[in-house]
């Protein structure tokens, strides 16, 4: 059987034949692309205006009825990207086959772009900040939260990339909706800060402004002491005595809700 990729008389006006194979473009994008690790990462990368280098799938047909059903609106820019590729050649392109068997690369978004849509003064939408996050899934979790509430990006201090594979996975492509980045204390855009801390005031008795910095710092250690000391207010979430914290995401989730139902530019 002839592979598709390869074979020209493949082509149809549903599943054009890009004069480059897929498989080599993938390898020489791939240092420096941002992976989309299954179908609601592409289907969200491409809502969202990413540039889409290659999109491979094992079952191009299944893809596309995914897309029928859950995202008509990109379902012809879908189209246009997907090429189907053995599974075996699927699957040596990602470091975890998907459930999907979709798996894309695209541009990473222009930093300095980001860093001013981050900085933009009037803000409409606070800006979460991860204070030294450790974990990998969390902090993509809190991308699709902020991204589900418009939030204005999503900033990471330390060591962890906010762009890891892992993080995008978990993000599931929403990195594209919001502004992403990795920024110093020191770097961090103007507005009040708000750090949650059990030691704070109860967020209850707060308005949270659209250009506020809400920062959370890890589950395991808390904010760290240069955090704490740019902060310019702290503030608790209501917890039950004996219980010792909330996940991370939780936490984010929690005070993003506060801030939309208490004055928040969607309200």
């Amino acid at each position: 059987m002839t592979d598709p990729v390869h074979d020209p008389s493949a082509a149809t006006p549903e599943s054009p034949v890009d004069r480059a194979d897929p498989v080599a473009v993938w390898r020489r994008a791939a240092p420096d692309a941002v992976l989309l690790d299954g179908f609601h990462a592409l289907k969200h990368a491409v809502r969202f205006g990413a540039e889409v280098l290659v999109a491979v799938t094992a079952d191009r047909a299944a893809a596309l009825a995914l897309a029928d059903e859950l995202a008509a609106d990109v379902r012809d820019a879908l189209a246009a990207l997907l090429t189907e590729v053995p599974h075996a050649t699927y699957a040596s392109l990602v470091p975890r086959p998907h459930p999907t068997a979709v798996a894309a690369l695209a541009v990473r978004p222009d930093r300095a772009g980001n860093l001013a849509k981050l900085a933009h003064a009037p803000r409409t939408a606070p800006v979460v900040v991860l204070d030294q996050p450790r974990n990998l899934g969390n902090a993509g979790a809190v991308v699709r939260l902020a991204a589900g509430f418009g939030a204005t990006g999503v900033v990471t201090t330390g060591t962890l990339d906010p762009w890891h594979p892992t993080v995008v996975r978990g993000g599931a492509g929403l990195h594209f909706a919001t502004a992403v980045e990795r920024l110093t204390v020191g770097e961090l855009p103007p507005g009040p800060l708000f750090a949650l801390d059990p030691e704070g005031e109860d967020i209850r008795s707060l308005t949270l402004p659209d250009d506020a910095l809400l920062a959370f710092g890890s589950e395991r250690t808390g904010l760290t002491t240069e955090l704490r000391a740019r902060a310019d207010h702290l503030v608790a979430l209501p917890m039950r005595p004996q219980v010792s914290s909330y996940n991370l995401a939780t936490s984010v989730a929690m005070t993003l809700y506060h801030w939309s139902v208490t004055g928040g530019a969607s309200a």
